[in-house]
Formats: C-alpha cells, structure tokens, sequence
C-alpha cells in the first residue's frame, strides 16, 4: 500500500500502526506527498518506511513522478489521508477501485472543503467520516464505509474537527480491510446481471445503503447462494427487505 499526504499524517500515523511491517492484511510501504515541510514524511520515516516529497510543479508533472514511483515498488491500492490535490482522470482511471479516501462528512452531504464550519452552520445534529472509492469527481466515488459522530452544544469547527477525526482513526483502518477482504467494491456490470430484476431498485438506494447491500450480495455468494441475491434484496412482496 501507498499513502498520499499532504499535511500533519494523523490518519498516516493510524494506517502505519494497522498495517505494519509483516501484516498479513498488507504493510504501507510507500508514503508520498506534494509538501516537503509535510509531518506526514517525518511520521512514515520514523517508522522505516519509504518517504518521498515530490514538490509541486503542476498536475501533469506529480502524477508521472508518483505513478512511476507507484509502479516501481509494486503498489496495488492507494489510500488518500489528507491529500488536496485533485487527481487527474489519467490518474484515478487505472486506479479505479483501488484509490480510497477518506473525507470528514457523511457523504453525500457537505463535499469539499470546510466542513465542519458548514455542519455547524446548518444546525446538524450529528456528523461523520466517510472512506470512499476515488473516482473522477469532487469526494463523489461510491461509499466503503461510514461513522458516525454527535454534534454537541458548544461544538466550534475546531472541537468538531477532533471529534471526527478521533473517529477516522479507527474508521480507515476498518475500511481498508473491506476492500482487501473483497468485502468492499465499486459496483460493476457483473453485479447488475446478478441483481437481475433487483437492479432497478438497487440504483434506488442511497449512496450510504449500496455498500451495505453489495456486502450482503458477496456474503451469499461466498456462501454459495448466488441465486438468492436477487430475491434477497427484492424482500417480501416485490419490496425491500
């Protein structure tokens, strides 16, 4: 695994203690980012792994550094901790399904930037973290997984900020085992043939719902129930379960 940082690492420091050396989940063994004053290369140092700053000089210019570097120590999945950037579509294609980020809302709602300041503003009663699958939009990609946090009377944007991310800490590391266990995928053409009749329906789901339906779709087929897919997310009657 590779990691992308751009600031402190404190999600760097909670993937490199859940995924160290001899894991048999996988081991970090790359941490790369565009600010060579980032915290986040000092943390991977201290650790023994593999840090390099590629200054920024333009998009087009990191993304080949980092693909070749990528490619060079036999990189299969790339996790975003703090990364802001915005990847290329050359980029995230050939990563697809296997580039993650993690962002501090409950996606859909509040992408981008300054989250917790909106969260407050709009009176929310509860807020997040939200690690999905990178595609070519602005934290749009499909939901591996999600926490949940309370806003509580008195919250500023900075008491916000570290409730959250107390939370990441724990939320990141989970995630990125649902992906390495296949538990965890962007949907695909062979999962609307096994939905059947049930696609339609699926596409009606909400964005935080679909992970949890393609887990139970997994689920049976490991299990060797395939055929019961359809009728299981179908439910009673035509509705779903």
């Amino acid at each position: 695994m590779a990691v992308m940082a751009s600031g402190r690492g404190t999600n760097l420091e909670a993937l490199l203690e859940a995924f160290s050396p001899q894991n048999p989940w996988g081991e970090v063994v790359l941490v790369l980012s565009d600010n060579p004053e980032a915290y986040a290369l000092k943390r991977a140092s201290r650790r023994g792994v593999e840090a390099v700053a590629i200054p920024w000089r333009g998009r087009k210019a990191f993304e080949r550094e980092a693909l070749d570097l990528l490619r060079a120590r036999g990189v299969d999945l790339v996790l975003l901790a703090g990364f802001m950037r915005l990847l290329s579509p050359g980029f995230v294609e050939p990563w697809y399904g296997r580039l993650l980020n993690i962002h501090p809302s409950l996606l859909p709602d509040y992408p981008g930037l300054h989250v917790h300041r909106r969260v407050l503003e709009a009176g929310e009663r509860e807020t997040g973290s939200t690690v999905h699958f990178v595609d070519q939009g602005m934290d749009t990609g499909p939901i591996v997984l999600q926490g949940r946090v309370p806003v509580l009377p008195g919250d500023t944007p900075e008491t916000l900020e570290r409730r959250v991310l107390f939370l990441e800490h724990r939320l990141y590391p989970r995630a990125v085992r649902l992906v390495l266990s296949g538990m965890a995928f962007p949907p695909g053409e062979g999962l609307k043939a096994l939905l059947g009749e049930a696609w339609p329906r699926f596409q009606g789901l909400s964005p935080r719902e679909k992970p949890l339906y393609l887990r139970a779709a997994v689920l049976l087929s490991v299990w060797g129930l395939g055929g019961l897919v359809p009728a299981a997310f179908m439910g009673q009657g035509g509705e779903w379960a």
